[in-house]
């Protein structure tokens, strides 16, 4: 990981600094807030801020909020400087942490930040496959499309593959394309010149730049809007970039992975994925398989998580009884290893004893992990039907969509013009105007007492808008 050490920390800079780098961080080092700031737009970047409490933390915060810089911080001071660590807390920091700095707390932290972890626990021989695909392609310099449901560890995945690249001592950038709103990511991945908008009071390197001789994680790439696809596109085939408000290209060396945890081909063939942007990432397919199809990483995982966590809170190692394993193998696991992780986590904290009995890994409410199966199929359609519903939408006008909204509505009334005008929110007078609109279009209107599927012996009607 990559820290920035801001302020002078009472003098024991050194050893703070000795301390991260045997935790395996980068280490830069800058003495004021403003060449904090400057070092950040320029591109070297930061996983974590360890700044001097006495430092101005609040305004550090928000000129990082201001210019769109997401990076944690955590503030370092002395017991006397209670007030300035209160402060600083309130302010945003993460953390606040005691002078003179402890080496097993400075680990903690950096851990805890950075999760940085690029070894893989498996056991299943789904995901061994996908490890072995992964490992003859890790050395390429190819584009990865990492696939597979929410919390299978696809950016695990990601950060595994880098590691074991030829790339490995160089940055691992990721920009997690559903967290950024759409009018901002285009400035975050490729950086903006000063004064190309409101608020860019300097220049800003974006992910590409900054991750330029490493690898790029673009998370969740299915979410980007398929008008910055294109200038994407451009950026991965021609490696040039242009910083929003720039009037020349930037050079970039990177290789890009990508994940999602939707079908890109079927997003592509409804429009709403560039199929050349799909080709262009394609270039080697890594899907991650379910926990439920892969049961036997499900122990393994567990005690692992179990042994995390017990280490975590200073707790006696936890174990699992046999019904705890038992009912872990029953479970749907719809959250993947994300879900069983934050199950272990929470079993390790409600255990009465060492052993870990399944009162323990069940649901805050009582209910088993199995018992909720049901639940999460509930869930998960909706979500898919409300997903449907809305893009249903795309790609028809508003007039098409106004139409039959106002006519599905009078057919659900019967015909009762009154009664669909106030479930609609329009006058009576813009509903009359409307239908007359559609009974000259030729469409079938239903008379007060019918509904659309009923025939009417009738010819079209016109209404009196008065």
């Amino acid at each position: 990981m990559r820290l920035l050490i801001v302020g002078s920390l009472d003098g024991q800079l050194s050893q703070a600094t000795r301390m991260a780098m045997d935790g395996g961080a980068r280490v830069a080092h800058a003495s004021t807030l403003e060449i904090a700031l400057a070092t950040l737009r320029s591109g070297k970047g930061a996983d974590l801020l360890l700044v001097d409490v006495m430092l101005d933390i609040p305004a550090l915060i928000a000129g990082l909020e201001a210019e769109r810089i997401h990076v944690p911080l955590v503030a370092c001071g002395t017991e006397t400087n209670a007030a300035a660590a209160v402060n600083a807390i309130r302010a945003g920091a993460k953390e606040s942490i005691p002078l003179p700095p402890d080496a097993a707390l400075i680990a903690a932290v950096i851990s805890a930040v950075a999760r940085e972890s690029t070894d893989l626990l498996y056991r299943d021989p789904a995901m061994a496959r996908v490890v072995k695909l992964a490992n003859q392609i890790a050395g390429s310099d190819a584009s990865v499309l990492i696939t597979g449901e929410s919390g299978t560890g696809k950016e695990v995945m990601a950060k595994y593959l880098h590691a074991r690249s030829k790339r490995a001592s160089r940055p691992f950038i990721s920009i997690n394309c559903a967290a950024i709103p759409e009018h901002l990511l285009e400035s975050e991945l490729f950086g903006h010149e000063k004064g190309a908008f409101t608020g860019a009071v300097a220049r800003r390197i974006g992910k590409f730049e900054e991750a330029d001789g490493g690898t790029l994680l673009l998370d969740e790439i299915s979410e980007m809007d398929v008008r910055l696809q294109a200038k994407l596109l451009r950026a991965l085939q021609e490696r040039l970039i242009d910083r929003v408000g720039g009037n020349r290209p930037v050079k970039v060396d990177i290789r890009v992975l990508a994940t999602s945890n939707r079908d890109l081909a079927v997003e592509a063939r409804e429009g709403r994925f560039r199929e050349d942007l799909l080709f262009r990432l394609n270039v080697v397919n890594l899907k991650l398989p379910p926990l439920r199809e892969r049961p036997g990483d499900i122990i393994a995982l567990a005690d692992h998580f179990v042994a995390r966590y017990s280490a975590a809170n200073g707790l006696t190692q936890r174990v699992l009884s046999q019904p705890a394993r038992d009912e872990l193998l029953r479970a749907p696991w719809q959250g993947n290893v994300r879900e069983l992780e934050n199950t272990l986590h929470r079993a390790v904290l409600l255990s009465e004893g060492e052993v870990i009995e399944p009162e323990a890994i069940r649901m805050p409410d009582g209910s088993g992990l199995c018992e909720v199966a049901g639940a999460y199929d509930v869930a998960a359609q909706a979500a898919r039907d409300a997903e449907a519903a809305s893009r249903a939408f795309v790609g028809r006008t508003v007039a098409d969509v106004e139409r039959d909204l106002i006519l599905d509505t009078l057919d659900h009334c019967l015909g009762n013009r009154t009664h669909a005008a106030n479930i609609l929110g329009i006058s009576i007078r813009t509903l009359r105007n409307k239908l007359n609109q559609y009974s000259d279009e030729g469409l079938a209107v239903p008379g007060p007492g019918e509904h659309r599927g009923a025939p009417s012996q009738m010819p079209p009607r016109r209404y009196s808008a008065a």
